[in-house]
C-alpha cells in the first residue's frame, strides 16, 4: 500500500494561549481526496456562492445567506462524506488534561481531570476557577513564575469538597519549559490525524496549511512520536485540498463551540457528527453526546 497524503488545516489555533484568547474551540481538519475532486469541490462552491472573493473561507460558509450550500458540503452526498475528519479540542478541558499530565507525568491523570473539569466551575465559582486555568496557562507559557500556580492551588485546596481534594493533589509545575510547546493542540491534532488515518497499518504524509507553529524542530518532534511519512506546507490558495480542509476546520469549530456554550444549532451539529474524531479533547457530557459519540472525549 502506497503512502497517503492527508491535507490539512486548522481553526482556532492561538498557540499555547488556552485560556482567554479569541476561540475556546480548536479544530484541526484532515480530507483524503484528490486534487481533481477538492478543485471540483471548491468550483461548486464558488457557484453556489458567488461571492467576488479571490479565496474562498469557512466564513462564507457559515453565512445565513449561505446556509444551503454548507449543508450540501456535509450532507452524506455531499463532496467530503466519508474522505475527511475533524480533531476538536475544548481548550479548558484540555488545559486541565495537560496540568494532570505533567502532575502525573503521563496520562494517568485522565479520570481526575475529567471529574474536575466538570465539578470546578460549581465548587469554585466562574471567577475563582478562570483564575486557576489562567495561572496555569500563564506559567507554562513562561509568563510568570511557577510559585504563582502553587499559590492558587493551595487557596483552592481546602474548599469545594472533591474538587478541592482534587486540586490539593496536583504537584508544581516545571520552572522551564521544552523546546516543544506542551499547551498547543496543533501537534497532537497531527499526531491523531496519522493515527487515524493510517490505522497503524499505512503510512501518512501531510500536506498542511502553512502555520508558523510548524518549525523544523516540531515536525521532528512528531515524526519521533508518530508514523509520519512526511510533512510539507502549502498555500491553501494554490491547493484545493488545504481550501477544503479549511472549509471543514472552520465550520466545525464554530459549530462545536456554538454547541459548547448551549447556543448549538441541531442541524449542523448532526451533520459535523460523522466527521467529529472520537480522540477528540472534549469533556462536557451534553455537548459531547450531541458532538460526538455518545462517550466523552479523550
Amino acid at each position: 500500500m502506497g503512502t497517503l497524503e492527508i491535507a490539512c488545516d486548522e481553526s482556532g489555533s492561538e498557540g499555547e494561549k488556552l485560556i482567554g484568547g479569541n476561540t475556546e474551540v480548536f479544530a484541526h481538519a484532515g480530507v483524503l481526496l484528490s486534487e481533481e475532486a477538492a478543485a471540483e469541490c471548491i468550483r461548486e462552491t464558488r457557484d453556489r456562492i458567488r461571492s467576488p472573493a479571490t479565496e474562498y473561507k469557512a466564513n462564507h460558509l457559515l453565512r445565513s445567506k449561505h446556509r444551503a450550500v454548507l449543508v450540501w458540503l456535509l450532507a452524506p452526498t455531499g463532496p467530503i462524506y466519508g474522505r475527511a475528519r475533524v480533531y476538536l479540542a475544548d481548550k479548558a478541558f484540555f488545559a486541565v488534561q495537560k496540568i494532570f499530565e505533567i502532575a502525573y507525568d503521563g496520562p494517568r491523570g485522565q479520570a481526575p481531570a475529567v471529574e474536575l473539569y466538570r465539578t470546578g466551575p460549581a465548587a469554585f465559582g466562574r471567577e475563582r476557577w478562570t483564575a486557576f486555568l489562567e495561572t496555569f496557562n500563564e506559567v507554562m507559557r513562561g509568563r510568570v513564575d511557577p510559585e504563582a500556580f502553587d499559590l492558587v492551588v493551595a487557596s483552592l485546596a481546602g474548599m469545594g469538597g472533591r474538587a478541592g481534594e482534587i486540586v490539593g493533589s496536583l504537584g508544581g509545575l516545571p520552572a522551564r519549559r521544552g523546546a516543544i510547546p506542551l499547551l498547543d493542540p496543533l501537534i497532537p491534532a497531527i499526531v491523531q490525524a496519522v493515527a487515524h488515518w493510517g490505522e497503524g497499518t499505512r503510512p501518512v504524509s501531510i500536506m498542511h496549511d502553512q502555520h508558523n507553529g510548524l518549525t523544523e524542530e516540531r515536525i521532528a518532534h512528531i515524526r519521533r512520536v508518530a508514523p509520519l511519512a512526511g510533512l510539507r506546507l502549502a498555500d491553501s490558495f494554490y491547493e484545493p485540498r488545504v481550501q477544503v480542509a479549511d472549509f471543514l476546520a472552520g465550520v466545525a469549530r464554530k459549530i462545536a463551540e456554538e454547541e459548547l456554550n448551549g447556543r448549538g444549532d441541531t442541524e449542523l451539529v448532526q451533520l459535523l457528527r460523522p466527521y467529529v474524531d472520537p480522540a477528540s479533547a472534549w469533556g462536557d457530557e451534553r455537548s459531547w453526546a450531541s458532538l460526538g459519540l455518545g462517550q466523552v472525549a479523550v
